[in-house]
């Protein structure tokens, strides 16, 4: 039986993403994205926002390398995955998400204001999430 390990984040590219393959001509796509929340502290609102390198594989990884720039919204959903190695005779490891499935935020005009806040009403209906 296999433990659970599921996770959905929803935040923005914090750069560009990085897109390569692997020697067996599988795409691979890396990037970072920046997740905030807001808390009540007292009377006052706090911000906190965590940092999460992400790795996408296959049609997912030519998605987002297609889609994909600084800034851009986007929800991911995968797994944790973890990595150990040795390095200069210390134990090293790091955490990721692999994400299977990545959807991302519509991306509007800036001009949209010239047409009047009627454009931009219907452009926040369109909003999926």
């Amino acid at each position: 039986m296999n433990d659970l390990n599921s996770v959905l984040l929803e935040g923005r590219m914090t750069a560009d993403p990085t897109y390569k393959t692997t020697p067996k001509g599988t795409p691979l796509c890396t990037f970072s994205i920046a997740v905030s929340r807001s808390y009540k502290n007292g009377e006052a609102y706090e911000k906190e926002t965590s940092f999460f390198d992400v790795e996408t594989w296959a049609k997912t990884a030519d998605m987002c390398n297609t889609l994909g720039k600084k800034g851009r919204g986007l929800r991911a959903v995968g797994r944790m995955k973890q990595d150990r190695w040795e390095q200069d005779g210390k134990q090293r490891s790091r955490i990721f998400i692999v994400a299977d499935h990545v959807e991302f935020r519509p991306e509007f005009k800036k001009d949209a204001a010239a047409h009047g806040q009627a454009a931009a009403e219907s452009q926040a209906d369109d909003i999926p999430f």
